[in-house]
């Protein structure tokens, strides 16, 4: 985790932000994003939180590849 670049730790806030508006929409069915940026745009944003959540997956992957080689 403390190794990120840079990209990681943008595709990190994002994911966070992307959570944090899941939650608020399960427990009090309100959509912060679509509020903010409308339905169109906040489509698009969905669609970045995940990409990003991806990259992260990918990171992860990556990371567990180069532990277990080490060994």
């Amino acid at each position: 985790m403390k190794d990120l670049d840079l990209y990681g730790w943008i595709a990190y806030i994002i994911v966070l932000v992307g959570g944090i508006n899941w939650g608020l929409f399960g427990l009090f069915n309100v959509n912060i994003v679509s509020a903010i940026f409308g339905n169109m745009l906040g489509r698009l944003i969905f669609i970045v939180v995940g990409a990003a959540a991806g990259y992260l997956c990918y990171l992860i992957y990556q990371d567990k590849m180069k532990k277990s080689s080490a060994a």
